[in-house]
């Protein structure tokens, strides 16, 4: 490809044809700022809609600003970033979309997370606006259960849009009307709850204001805790402890045994390890692959870990409700197992046991609600909190999180293994089952890393030898991959043993209730290598190792796959038109 010369503020610089302004700017290191641009490279997705025109800058000899985001370069081009003109512009723009935008940032969701808030910050504007006008107003919608819509604080960037509709493919988010009117919101204006949205929370992760957030719990798990009449319990996600660092300054560092310690100080009874639920959701899924293979059911077993997923096929796949594995999520198992195992080694009434969930996803809190995944009359999760909710009540707290010690989870849903970890990464609930599938197979001596379900391509297929088997396994993260992998089974094209599929970019590391990525894939990569630090480190990595687990079948659940277990751990699915 040719490069193409220009000068930006006095700098030559030579870029890629078909680069933008915003593209070479970067490369002689000047940041030009942005509201509305997004990009989203391993999805190639881009949200260029230069709506804000916060990014305005000056070519020499035109007479106008150009939106840097959406211009593309041409050879002899001079541009300038920050004159006078460019400077003013970017002002009026971030005042402008002030004078229709709320001004409760105090008890605003995304305080101090705001883009829209950071720019104007940075930009200088303060104090009173020097435009005035009527403000939109808008009907709120928290019937989801799981995402809060505040259409009053949309600055109609799209970036919600774009997620949605090109990296999702869910198509449930749209500007609606025109002119000063114009805002994002689901067709015919209807409630979330009234359409096929999956929940996943990939929109609030990349939405600039507060216009989309998760819906918030966290009084609810405060309520829990200092309740007298019942008992908190609390359970931490993998994906968990590799994000929130970055909430306190230890980006990329694995927290795991800071957790407990930080838990026990907010006030829980007990402090278990989701991970611990992962084992026995391997364990459940090896026997039904197993039994499949052994022509007992249809093939491909899809994992059924993610929530969004799961209600993506409901709506969009009905046909394919005999394909996921019945296996609940490890948090959901977790519960359960809690609320009956544990509740009865303990002596404790479970209808006193409020089980709060740490999780990386908005999902999770729909998932909750779920009637399926309630035993004998009670949910098997009461509250789920994200990884950001947490963040919320230890700076409540006053809990200085670096400078907590390590310590151990509860017994007996602390023990865990290597693959329970794995399944915070787009590939890994598959890998773990594939250690154990492998184990029966061949022994000892099978392997425990499996390098070829490992990697970020949106969709991807590896053969695994095990003994006399090979399984094809095809892996998808990403709902729109997710889509065209579907497809291909209704097609009769596919022909894997197995396949998993996570609605989020790169697994549960990325969830819709992580801290917030803006839009940076970079972090994507960091937590995930992070995730196989952590399982290398494990003295346990299958998850037929755990010895607490063993424990539960042998005085509990009786066989993998076995009446109780599935009575406890296992679920149902039915086609939706709604939710």
């Amino acid at each position: 490809m040719a490069n193409v010369n220009l000068i930006i503020n006095g700098v030559g610089v030579a870029v890629p044809e078909g680069s933008t302004i915003l593209d070479a700017a970067k490369v002689v290191g000047i940041d030009i700022p942005t509201l509305c641009y997004m990009k989203l490279h391993d999805f190639d997705a881009v949200n260029q809609t230069a709506s804000c025109r916060v990014c305005m800058v000056e070519i020499v000899g035109r007479g106008s600003l150009v939106p840097a985001c959406s211009t593309y370069v041409y050879e002899g081009m001079e541009v300038l970033t920050t004159s006078k003109r460019a400077v003013l512009n970017r002002r009026i723009m971030v005042e402008l979309l002030l004078t229709n935008h709320p001004s409760d940032c105090l008890i605003c969701e995304k305080n101090h997370d705001c883009d829209l808030q950071s720019l104007a910050a940075m930009l200088g504007v303060r104090g009173k606006s020097r435009f005035s006008g009527d403000r939109m107003l808008y009907e709120r919608d928290s019937t989801s259960r799981a995402i809060y819509r505040n259409p009053e604080k949309c600055i109609m960037c799209r970036r919600c849009e774009t997620m949605c509709n090109q990296v999702q493919t869910c198509g449930i988010l749209s500007a609606v009307h025109r002119g000063y009117g114009a805002v994002v919101q689901p067709a015919l204006e209807l409630p979330l709850v009234d359409t096929m949205c999956t929940f996943c929370g990939q929109c609030v992760s990349v939405c600039p204001t507060a216009a989309l957030t998760a819906l918030n719990n966290v009084s609810e798990a405060w309520d829990a805790i200092y309740s007298d009449d019942k008992i908190a319990i609390v359970q931490v996600a993998p994906a968990v402890r590799f994000a929130l660092g970055e909430e306190f300054d230890l980006p990329g560092e694995n927290v795991m045994y800071k957790l407990p310690a930080l838990l026990r100080r907010l006030g829980f009874d007990y402090v278990f390890d989701t991970d611990f639920g992962a084992d026995p959701t391997v364990m459940e899924e090896t026997e039904e692959l197993m039994a499949r293979l052994g022509g007992k059911g249809r093939l491909p077993m899809l994992t059924s870990c993610c929530p969004a997923w799961v209600k993506f096929i409901e709506h969009q796949f009905p046909d394919l409700l005999d394909v996921p594995s019945t296996c609940k999520s490890p948090h959901e198992m977790t519960g359960a197992i809690t609320k009956g195992y544990f509740a009865e080694k303990m002596g404790i009434d479970p209808k006193k046991i409020v089980m709060v969930s740490i999780m990386p996803c908005v999902a999770k809190k729909y998932e909750a609600t779920r009637e399926e995944l309630h035993n004998d009359g009670m949910p098997n999760v009461d509250i789920v909190l994200t990884t950001r909710e947490l963040a919320k009540m230890i700076r409540e707290a006053g809990i200085h999180f670096s400078s907590l010690p390590d310590e151990e989870y509860d017994s007996p849903m602390g023990e865990s293994t290597g693959a329970g970890v794995i399944f915070g990464v787009t590939g890994g609930v598959i890998e773990a089952v594939v250690r154990s599938v492998a184990r029966r197979l061949i022994g000892e001596e099978a392997p425990v890393e499996f390098e070829e379900l490992r990697s970020l391509k949106g969709i991807r297929e590896a053969m695994v030898t095990a003994g006399d088997t090979t399984l094809k396994i095809g892996i998808a993260h990403g709902l729109g991959n997710a889509r065209m992998l579907l497809e291909s089974i209704q097609r009769g094209e596919a022909d894997y043993h197995a396949i998993e599929i996570m609605a989020c970019p790169g697994g549960c590391i990325c969830g819709g209730g992580q801290p917030y990525h803006h839009g940076n894939m970079e972090l994507m990569h960091k937590r995930r290598m992070a995730v196989y630090e952590a399982d290398r480190s494990m003295k346990k990595r299958l998850s037929d190792e755990n010895e607490s687990l063993k424990k539960l079948y042998e005085e509990y659940l009786g066989e993998p796959g076995g009446h109780r277990s599935h009575e406890l751990l296992h679920t149902t699915y039915k086609a939706r038109d709604f939710i």
